[in-house]
């Protein structure tokens, strides 16, 4: 990675035991030690690393997470050297609620500058868990270009937010974002009829078919 000139990586690791072995092959302690020679090595070459929690709100195997699992993984992932913890709901299965208990009890101990939310879209909730999120002062939101994505061990699980779904939301609340909304829609519809897919952003498939009346 270095010699390919990055300066930013991410490790992953999961809330989940169960999903951890099936993810990453191995579990959550083993993983946290695979991480160490990783860290030492990105802390020599200046890079910076970016951590990532799956199954934060739910898990494919396991069902219901405790927040308490997430806070403790999410607080090793910083106490090894990542500058910011991304929360990720893998299968999308959160809801404003509990997307609120988790946060509850994740700022209790962890810093808000320090933690992102990764939200799928699987039963539409994705954008009241992000708001909810944001209200709690978090700032840092992953989105994926036409909702883009998935996870091959979760079935069913759709991708990652339509980020032109969560620009129009900032947008709307009079966030700032330096997003051309009209030029990222274009990007999505072109890259979406590359792979022969719809477009997976409910607010792009409003607007493109303004473009067309």
């Amino acid at each position: 990675a270095v010699e390919s000139g990055a300066t930013e990586i991410a490790i992953f690791a999961a809330a989940s035991e169960t999903f951890s072995q099936k993810n990453i092959n191995c579990s959550i302690e083993e993983s946290v030690a695979r991480f160490a020679p990783v860290m030492q090595a990105a802390a020599r070459d200046g890079v910076r690393v970016r951590g990532y929690v799956s199954c934060v709100l739910g898990c494919p195997y396991e069902g219901h997470i405790d927040p308490a699992a997430v806070a403790s993984v999410t607080k090793r992932l910083l106490d090894i050297g990542c500058y910011e913890v991304s929360l990720g709901d893998t299968i999308g299965i959160g809801s404003a609620g509990s997307t609120s208990r988790l946060l509850d009890t994740l700022l209790r101990d962890v810093d808000v500058d320090r933690l992102a939310v990764h939200f799928h879209d699987t039963y539409g909730q994705a954008l009241a868990n992000i708001l909810v999120s944001l209200q709690r002062g978090i700032s840092v939101v992953d989105a994926s270009v036409s909702g883009l994505g998935g996870c091959p061990y979760a079935k069913g699980a759709s991708g990652n937010v339509a980020t032109e779904d969560v620009v129009y939301m900032l947008h709307g609340l009079g966030i700032e974002t330096g997003i051309d909304l009209q030029k990222l829609i274009t990007v999505g519809e072109s890259i979406s009829s590359a792979l022969a897919r719809p477009v997976g952003s409910k607010c792009a498939r409003a607007l493109l078919a303004k473009r067309e009346v």
